[in-house]
């Protein structure tokens, strides 16, 4: 799996066929280079997961050849699981003075800070990582100092864009820069990897300016208390959010750690310079309904966001109901639907107005819509694209887009090891993939029997019983039965399954029930049966042997 000198390969171990957990590899004369580390949500795909992260143990086996990890951007779905995955990498990483503020702030809280060394790279600056030779390429995006980066190794160039678009009006930092782009394409580009999220949108995204412009129109026609969600990491969008409340006449409390967390990294970076020291959240109350804005986390219906527990009554400092709004300024992410909606329910169930990008102007994507997508392929001209960022559907229109842009589209998942020289272009091998879950403070795969027995327990249930058997084995009493979910505490049926599970066992050969290692299943199997006689499942059991 691993080649020797003369080859340069692209693997993708998060990101690819799906939207979050970016993680990606290249190989050049048997070094690797790592671009972003990023999230992913468990969504209605894993309601027993909140957040999730790619499994690196690949390249966690190489790390003696890793030369660094590179991030692109600061969201999260790029730069989350650092923290989570950095202690199994253990290499370098490189990121610009925005990325890397934000970066700090979460190994602080790992209690990694000081094991993990960062290298500042300014905007549009290089990195020597040889074999790989580097570039950062300025782009346009929904968070500051977004970067192209371009891979320039001796069997030739590749752009990766991480996530980007053409905004001629970004607000906060400059425009993609086109020239160097083109510059790029002049000379010869092999492989462009490049971003599908909205390959399926014809037309532009839009520009940022043009909400900052329809924004205080919205505002002023709406009374009683305004709160306003969107991704914590949009600057520009805060920025905006600000500045439309204050024309209004409308003070911003910040309501949400992420955002917190946001405002204090952007600061110290220099960014929203504009905009007044906002409202703690413990003083929103103190200020009268129409003069006040709240912004708020919880864009994407997560369950323990702030905007979730306004939404459930549960918040200890803000109260929305009859005559409020809520405006949602963002886009839902494929797989929140249910969340989201759920979370507007609960809104509305409580008499407050939701509004989204369905009905008012309120958002405009920071992903190329496919007017950018041709214009970067007129620019860049690259031999072959490898659409990533984005589930199946969104690769498949961006790899028909790509070809008719005179490109090879070559389409991937995570694992596919595509060899991209020397020779053609093609998948070579695949290496193992897979999604570990943040469970408290610890990694857990998703696919093993942790989660297994969880999602059993979800959707069937859990029996616990407690017995006492003698060292004669004979049992003593009659059995404890504990189902939650199953049986409520009153309920005489689970009496009933006691004294079945009871006479199950005791009806057990002797030397079966004085054998400790082999009574164990016998019991659960037991078990089992008493549950399925009374319930036709099959939920999660376990049972508690005493022996006395």
């Amino acid at each position: 799996m691993d080649a020797e000198i003369g080859e340069l390969t692209f693997l993708p171990l998060g990101g690819t066929g799906e939207i979050g957990m970016n993680l990606n590899l290249y190989r050049c004369d048997g070094k690797w280079l790592a671009v972003d580390c990023g999230i992913g949500f468990g969504g209605a795909a894993h309601p027993e997961v909140d957040v999730m992260v790619p499994d690196p143990g690949f390249i966690a086996d190489r790390r003696d050849r890793l030369v660094g990890l590179v991030i692109t951007h600061a969201h999260e779905d790029h730069i989350g699981a650092v923290a989570w995955l950095w202690p199994r990498l253990r290499c370098p990483v490189y990121a610009t003075p925005f990325a890397a503020t934000v970066l700090r702030r979460k190994l602080n809280e790992a209690g990694l800070l000081g094991q993990v060394k960062i290298t500042v790279v300014r905007p549009g600056g290089t990195i020597d990582l040889a074999p790989f030779a580097l570039r950062f390429i300025p782009v346009a995006h929904s968070i500051p100092e977004a970067q192209a980066l371009v891979i320039a190794t001796p069997h030739g160039v590749v752009v990766h864009t991480g996530d980007w678009k053409l905004d001629p009006e970004p607000l906060v930092g400059p425009v993609t820069d086109e020239a160097a782009l083109k510059a790029l394409g002049d000379a010869g580009v092999l492989a462009l990897v490049c971003d599908s999220t909205n390959a399926m949108v014809e037309g532009h995204s839009g520009s940022e300016a043009e909400v900052r412009r329809s924004l205080p129109a919205l505002l002023r026609g709406l009374t009683g208390r305004v709160a306003m969600t969107c991704f914590a990491s949009n600057v520009a969008r805060v920025e905006t959010i600000a500045l439309a409340a204050q024309q209004v006449g409308r003070s911003v409390a910040l309501v949400g750690r992420s955002l917190r967390n946001l405002e204090a990294a952007a600061r110290e970076c220099g960014y929203l310079k504009q905009v007044p020291e906002f409202v703690p959240e413990d003083e929103a109350g103190s200020i009268p309904d129409d003069n006040l804005l709240i912004l708020i986390t919880g864009s994407q219906g997560e369950p323990r966001s702030a905007l979730a527990r306004v939404a459930m009554d549960t918040h200890p400092n803000i109260v929305l109901g009859e005559g409020d709004t809520v405006v949602f300024s963002s886009r839902v992410i494929p797989g929140n639907e249910r969340a989201i909606h759920a979370m507007q329910d609960n809104l509305v169930r409580r008499g407050v107005r939701v509004m989204t990008d369905e009905d008012h102007f309120v958002h405009v994507s920071g992903h190329p819509a496919r007017d950018e997508l041709r214009r970067l392929y007129r620019l860049v001209r690259p031999r072959y694209s490898v659409p990533v960022h984005g589930e199946w559907r969104h690769l498949s229109a961006h790899a028909a887009l790509a070809s008719e842009a005179g490109a090879q589209p070559i389409l991937l998942e995570d694992g596919d090891m595509l060899s991209l020289a020397p020779g053609s272009a093609e998948v070579v091998d695949s290496a193992p993939v897979g999604r570990l879950a943040v469970d408290g403070s610890r990694l857990v795969p998703l696919d093993g029997e942790v989660f297994a027995a969880r999602k059993r327990m979800l959707h069937n249930g859990l029996v616990l019983a407690s017995l006492a058997v003698d060292e004669a084995g004979r049992v003593q009493g009659t059995a404890r039965v504990s189902a939650p979910g199953l049986f409520a505490p009153d309920d005489p049926e689970s009496d009933r399954v006691a004294a079945d599970f009871t006479a199950a066992v005791a009806d057990l050969p002797v030397a079966l029930r004085r054998d400790d290692a082999a009574l164990p299943d016998a019991a659960r199997a037991a078990l089992r049966r008493a549950i399925g006689k009374r319930l036709q499942k099959r939920p999660l059991v376990d049972v508690h042997l005493l022996r006395v």
